[in-house]
């Protein structure tokens, strides 16, 4: 399950930027784990003739950064430079890759780059086992291209929904699960051989070994899904994040968040700072990191939503002077228990997604005003994991995480 700090590091790498008709911000931070394992890639404006189109993605480590860190730099070449990407070139001349080049171009990519960090002399000898998911966007003028391989994910918000939704590979599905076995292996625990949460990945040759199979049916595979889908007027932005931000906010609470940040500032860092605070005050314990990108018609600043907002904070203001001064005999409450009376009240207007773990600042410094000599308990999330106690209640929180309430079946296998 990954080793974890007696407290998080929420110091965040951001960047942001613009052109080609759209904006981009992110925000990664290094959470609970021990490491940071999370990268990414942000490049507005293609070499060798598609300056008019845009590359974004997210890429999710584990048992090391040297795969994550490697593809952030060079996938793009990889996919970009290869034969079947560009084939409808001529000499003198670069024209667009059709649909199916660039389709066919992005896989050939992902096998090329994945077979040439196999010769990494680390990754050969076993000396680093690494691996990494990969989910990244292709922009060009008039499609977009969602490009899937591991339990990372993309999805579009257009018209006011979502439109698009890349699918995790996850080892349990029944596509994966079958590949799995063909190439000798099995599924426990909902993890390849009892270990590796994801079916798809970079890196990981630990699981590319299967003599008389080839890379795409091996254990694990490094083969992405990609997914065309043309632009439209009504495309609103595109979020790409790791699996530490859905682990605790479905495609439908992500973007309903996001749009309701967009309507209060348009600093798309912030935003992007806002979902990775949100995300680890509602319990996540891994690296996250998320790319937003917006389009033209993206959701707007509003003067209406920024007075909502107003209120609910004050209102929250007040019920947080009311509990401490009510206290009484009891003494001052700590703060998760002022969270935990809160939780219980119906309050009007929360964020839509992140709910009261998305008030978290507002609560935590009206509470900090009135008790200045308050003891830390070096957990900021207000919550027991450094008593055993917590530390029981974090294994089970693992255990709904990585296996989605399958109990029974967890279970089965287990015994």
């Amino acid at each position: 399950m990954g080793a974890f700090l007696d407290k998080p590091k929420t110091e965040k790498h951001n960047a942001h930027g613009a052109g080609n008709g759209v904006r981009y911000g992110l925000s990664s931070m290094q959470g609970w784990r021990v490491e940071m394992e999370d990268a990414h890639t942000a490049v507005v404006g293609i070499p060798r003739g598609l300056d008019d189109w845009s590359f974004f993605a997210v890429y999710d480590g584990h048992a090391g950064s040297r795969v994550a860190n490697y593809c952030s730099s060079h996938l793009l070449e990889h996919i970009t430079d290869n034969e079947d990407f560009r084939a409808t070139e001529t000499p003198g001349s670069a024209l667009e890759p059709t649909i199916e080049n660039v389709k066919s171009g992005i896989r050939t990519g992902f096998l090329k780059i994945d077979e040439y960090m196999r010769n990494f002399a680390d990754l050969r000898n076993g000396m680093d086992r690494s691996g990494s998911t990969a989910v990244a966007v292709l922009l060009s003028p008039g499609h977009v291209y969602f490009i899937n391989c591991g339990d990372s994910r993309a999805v579009l918000y257009r018209s006011g929904q979502v439109c698009f939704s890349t699918q995790d590979h996850k080892p349990s599905n029944p596509r994966e699960k079958e590949r799995i076995q063909n190439a000798g292996g099995s599924v426990m625990i909902q993890r390849v051989n009892g270990s590796l949460a994801v079916s798809r990945a970079l890196g990981d040759y630990d699981y590319k070994c299967v003599d008389g199979k080839g890379p795409t049916e091996q254990l694990v595979s490094p083969e992405p899904e990609v997914y065309e889908i043309v632009r439209a007027d009504e495309d609103e932005f595109i979020i790409l994040a790791c699996d530490g931000i859905w682990d605790v906010m479905s495609n439908e609470e992500l973007c309903e968040f996001v749009k309701y940040r967009l309507e209060l500032a348009d600093d798309l860092e912030k935003v992007c700072n806002s979902v990775v605070d949100t995300c680890l005050h509602k319990g996540s314990r891994d690296n996250m990191s998320i790319v937003l990108v917006c389009f033209q018609n993206a959701p707007k600043v509003s003067e209406e939503a920024i007075k909502k907002d107003a209120v609910l904070d004050k209102h929250l203001e007040s019920r947080v002077e009311e509990i401490m001064t009510n206290a009484g005999e009891e003494g001052m409450p700590d703060l998760a228990h002022v969270m935990r009376i809160l939780a219980a009240e119906s309050i009007p207007h929360l964020p839509p997604g992140g709910g009261l773990a998305a008030k978290r600042s507002v609560i935590e410094e009206v509470y900090n005003r009135l008790n200045p000599h308050r003891e830390s308990d070096g957990d900021p999330t207000g919550t027991e994991e450094n008593s055993a106690h917590g530390k029981l209640v974090e294994a089970l929180r693992e255990v709904r995480i990585n296996h989605r309430g399958n109990y029974h079946e967890l279970l089965q296998e287990m015994l």
